[in-house]
């Protein structure tokens, strides 16, 4: 396998990954870089979510850009939280570079937006709708850009943007350089390719979709600070934990170990900087069970064999979908079941579902053990310790000293104070932080995206029949019915969401999924946006109107400040 410095890229870019802790690249990018870097044609990706897009695209564009505040790349995005997270990705690879970035999306401040773009950006990331009311106010000028990418380029195409696609290639110059990114290759993207990318390059990743059987996968929605405290919950209820914990970077391995260390757990790491001698020793350490807990990146993990492995832990989500089936698939080995769990975030959420679709898998939402619960097994634990202890009748020159203790003390006291002694720190219940509950949405509910609307022959009450005949939903738990020509958005709480998408895509066997989490809300007109009311026929350089007091009147007509009509600048002020 190839490294970043194989693929071309600085050393000063190689810097920026090392300190982010990525080791190797993924499919899409060793194909992507060097096409982007060497090449001159368009490209097409067809390559999953969770693959390192953003990365396979965003270290060519930080190689060659020269900063000068003009806009020279536009990416755009289906979600707004899909354009936060590439911006903040692309703000990571940056490094030193004097290099500015600005997100532009539906829902936010329009005034901010407007001062940052006059401020002067090189790097545009937004969503179809936002970008197209910025052209049409003039805004955003795209006569200049070099790199115009289009990420999850189907799943805006669901969501009803082919039209602000279009209108935002006319605005583009003949020069610049399209990337567009897609999970699959539908007749649209086909025909917008040919329409819009004439000289261009297929890419493609292969995709592993055979999940392993005997694993039972479930996840954990925990926020990236609660994660340790989780860890250690799911280690401490498991009266034979003996597995690996998956983490992004080497940075996260080291802090983990660290972590676990420090509270009493048997555990070591492995990751790139970790030299050929220590990784066979760490290894044979853990093979022979010396330490039960293994933290390791997925690079570092390679080659790694072991047949009894109770977990796998996905303490971050893989960059790529192939890497969570290679990961789970190191337990459920030789007939023996195991368990993968993965913690994700709010931001997160939408990625797992299409993980799921991908891998044609089913994981499970569960609740991580509470207080109560790690309290009582330690409890027990104890209980079964001393028991064995008794039944092997070691503890016989123990004898005179208990014999005195509870001749002195009593036999209830002095047990108790021999426990608290022994285990006040696993059994003190404030020694546990809280873990905090979230959701994706403040109301606790979710906004699907349904790929059926008015051309399907639906109404707003025909939904609602078809969610109630077809899923678990009742009337109560449906809300916001919106039907659009091609699609539709429906709101259902939370925790009903996964089910309804579960029993929605079972719907439609082996092509596009029916339904998913939906990140944005759109109107009801969204299905073919308006230019706004004030600019529609409208020339883009005539959309901004003149300040009052200045129309019609020369530079040097306009008044000066009140109290200075007609009087010296140089007057003094009055004694």
């Amino acid at each position: 396998m190839s490294s970043f410095k194989d693929l071309g890229l600085s050393e000063e870019t190689l810097a920026v990954l090392a300190t982010k802790g990525f080791e190797q690249p993924t499919p899409i990018q060793q194909m992507a870089i060097p096409a982007l870097l060497q090449g001159s044609k368009d490209i097409i990706a067809q390559a999953q979510t969770g693959t390192g897009k953003t990365a396979a695209f965003g270290l060519p564009i930080m190689e060659q850009l020269q900063s000068d505040h003009s806009v020279q790349a536009l990416i755009l995005a289906p979600t707004r939280e899909l354009a936060l997270q590439v911006s903040d990705e692309l703000s990571s690879f940056k490094g030193a570079r004097n290099i500015t970035i600005a997100s532009i999306y539906g829902g936010a401040s329009m005034v901010e937006q407007l001062r940052r773009l006059k401020r002067g950006v090189d790097i545009v990331v937004g969503t179809p709708g936002r970008v197209l009311d910025h052209i049409h106010r003039g805004s955003l000028d795209l006569s200049r850009i070099r790199w115009f990418i289009l990420d999850e380029a189907d799943e805006m195409l669901n969501m009803g943007f082919i039209e602000d696609i279009e209108n935002i290639f006319q605005q583009t110059p003949e020069n610049r350089r399209v990337m567009l990114f897609s999970a699959t290759m539908p007749d649209r993207i086909v025909k917008l390719s040919k329409k819009y990318m004439p000289d261009r390059e297929l890419l493609k990743t292969e995709t592993n979709q055979d999940a392993t059987p005997l694993t039972d996968q479930i996840y954990f929605e925990v926020s990236i600070s609660d994660r340790l405290d989780a860890l250690t919950r799911i280690i401490d209820v498991e009266p034979e934990f003996y597995g690996l914990v998956f983490c992004r970077t080497k940075l996260t391995v080291d802090e983990v170990v660290s972590n676990l260390l420090k509270y009493g757990y048997s555990a070591d790491g492995l990751h790139g900087d970790i030299t050929q001698i220590a990784r066979e020793k760490i290894l044979m350490r853990f093979r022979n069970k010396q330490i039960n807990i293994l933290v390791a990146t997925d690079v570092a993990a390679r080659g790694i064999d072991i047949q009894e492995l109770t977990h796998v832990i996905n303490y971050s989500l893989p960059q790529d979908f192939d890497a969570y089936v290679h990961r789970i698939g190191r337990t459920g080995r030789a007939g023996k079941e195991g368990t993968a769990i993965t913690f994700i975030s709010p931001k997160e959420y939408r990625q797992l579902m299409q993980m799921q679709r991908v891998i044609k898998t089913t994981i499970r939402k569960e609740q991580l053990p509470n207080v109560h619960d790690v309290i009582a097994v330690k409890q027990a634990r104890i209980k079964d310790e001393l028991a064995a202890i008794k039944e092997l009748g070691t503890y016989s020159e123990y004898l005179p000293l208990a014999k005195e203790l509870i001749a002195e003390h009593g036999a209830e006291e002095v047990l108790a104070s021999l426990i608290r002694l022994a285990y006040k720190n696993e059994l003190d219940i404030k020694n546990y932080a809280e873990i905090r509950q979230f959701k994706v949405d403040k109301r606790g509910t979710t906004r699907l995206f349904i790929a059926m609307g008015k051309f399907d022959q639906m109404t707003p009450k025909n939904m609602v029949d078809f969610l109630k005949k077809n899923t678990h939903l009742t009337d109560s738990k449906i809300d916001d019915v919106r039907v659009m020509d091609s699609f539709s958005f429906v709101t259902v709480p939370f925790e009903d969401a996964e089910q309804a998408l579960h029993s929605l895509n079972r719907l439609r066997q082996g092509g596009k999924p029916l339904a998913e989490v939906s990140s944005e809300d759109k109107r009801p007109d969204d299905n073919k946006r308006r230019k706004p009311r004030e600019y529609a026929g409208k020339r883009p350089d005539d959309t901004r109107r003149k300040p009052r007091e200045y129309e019609g009147k020369r530079p040097d007509e306009r008044r000066k400040p009140r109290e200075y009509e007609g009087k010296r600048n140089d007057r003094r002020p009055r004694r």
